[in-house]
């Protein structure tokens, strides 16, 4: 990509637009970043850009400057659908996103993982079994290390593997891993999709750009993932925990089955430390992964083993009166939340609420009405939770995170769960989800040892 002496937007300025700025002046580029937030409120940012050459438009975006540049590159929280980037788009010039600029100058294999749900754990786990088996490894993107940082690093790795979000799919041209995962599809983000569908095409550009000699690798459990598959050009390589499969790999009576081309690789489930139905599915996506890009079995076995998982995902907190207390913030989406209730037989006080994020909370009625015991809401999204669910059990509002945990250890019995998964964001309440799970985790460890 020749970047040298052009003219380039960068749009948003976390920690991504940094990385992205400091890459692009040192390319000799000549750069404008813009952020609607004022200098104020982006003074961390601000000042590791200090030593540099470059030019802000913070508190607003210009729309002449859009139009001036040669290309804009956007942050990934930045919706593509901003008025000055559509009338940029409309007048040609390039949009793209931090992952399609940094894949322009990565040269190792990479692979890529998106999905509603897992994303993050079966990345981390992906990369976990790339560096068993003595691979320099980089894991990034949505993850939390953006895919620039990388590229600006000078690293010289033999495996990348990336988490990738919708948004940061929106902006792709030629990015093409060599491995795809895409894990499930259910709603989210409809407070920033016009629609469902929009949000599932964002998806399935993860494939747009394979070919026959790449993978992708594909949750046939999940009806929307298997009908993707007609469209993709690359070498369909499926996973389920519902049916056998020939070539793919499958979950039977507790074991894994790993087949290619007429080979069979087992592992047992129960030597693993990760448990959950839902982490099965993440489990099988990434030894397919990496098994597909040369990993060796026997290292990648003893990798899962070890992995015992991440923060804020059904996260064990600690057991009170006899009450179990699981932190879930990183549920931040209804078919997340229906991953988790499905963990518990029932006897489940669930706390959930915070930013509602447009969809439904249909997908949850059967579970709550047969395994939920108590409904706590919390949050701006509270009422309306109550308005679908809040008739199928028991249900409260609370005002707080901390008025919700002290209720739940008042309705909870000995040998039941109490469960924080939220199916909400937390930017009403909180900074972000890990902020939010945080929070409870300290309030159950506040709570009186003692019990009921």
């Amino acid at each position: 990509m020749d970047i040298e002496g052009k003219k380039v937007l960068v749009v948003g300025l976390a920690r991504t637009g940094v990385a992205v700025a400091r890459f692009l002046v040192a390319r000799g580029a000549k750069v404008t970043v813009t952020d609607m937030k004022d200098e104020s409120e982006l003074g961390e940012y601000l000042a590791q850009l200090a030593d540099l050459d470059l030019d802000f438009e913070l508190g607003r975006h210009d729309k002449h400057t859009f139009l001036m540049a040669d290309l804009i590159v956007v942050s990934p929280g930045v919706p593509m659908d901003i008025a000055p980037l559509l009338l940029a788009k409309a007048q040609r010039r390039t949009v793209i996103s931090e992952i399609e600029l940094a894949a322009a100058y990565i040269k190792a294999p990479m692979v890529a993982i998106t999905g509603t749900n897992g994303k993050t754990t079966t990345t981390t786990l992906t990369g976990e079994i790339f560096k068993a088996c003595g691979l320099e490894t980089f894991v990034g993107g949505n993850i939390g290390n953006p895919l620039i940082e990388l590229v600006t690093s000078g690293r010289d790795v033999v495996q990348v593997v990336v988490e990738l979000s919708s948004f940061q799919l929106e902006g792709i041209q030629r990015f093409r891993p060599k491995v795809a995962v895409l894990l499930n599809i259910t709603e989210d983000h409809l407070d920033r999709y016009t629609s469902y569908q929009e949000y599932i095409d964002a998806k399935l550009r993860i494939f747009e750009n394979q070919t026959a000699g790449d993978f992708a690798v594909l949750n046939v459990d999940d009806p929307l993932v298997a009908a993707s598959a007609a469209s993709i050009r690359a070498q369909i390589f499926p996973f389920s925990q519902r049916k056998e499969l020939s070539e793919g790999i499958f979950c039977r009576n507790g074991i894994i089955i790993y087949c290619r081309q007429g080979r069979e690789t087992r592992f047992d489930t129960a030597t693993f430390r990760l448990k959950g139905v839902h982490n099965i599915d993440n489990i099988m996506a990434a030894l397919a992964s990496a098994l597909l890009a040369g990993a060796d079995p026997a290292r990648a076995r003893a990798a899962v083993e070890s992995f015992a998982g991440l923060p804020h995902r059904m996260e064990f907190v600690r057991e009170v009166g006899g009450v179990s207390y699981y932190e879930d913030s990183k549920g931040t989406n209804v078919g997340s939340v229906v991953k988790s209730l499905e963990s518990f037989e029932k006897g489940i006080t669930l706390i959930a609420g915070g930013k509602d994020k447009g969809g439904s909370y249909a997908p949850l009625t059967d579970l709550v009405r047969e395994r939920v015991a108590h409904l706590i809401l919390i949050g701006e999204a509270q009422e309306r939770i109550r308005a679908e669910l809040g008739s199928l059990t028991d249900t409260h509002l609370a005002a707080t995170l901390e008025d919700a945990v002290a209720l739940a250890h008042d309705l909870a019995k000995a040998g039941e769960v109490v469960l924080f998964s939220p199916a909400c964001s937390s930017f009403d309440m909180f900074k972000n989800y890990a902020e939010r799970g945080e929070r409870f985790k300290a309030l159950v460890h506040g709570l009186n040892g003692a019990g009921r």
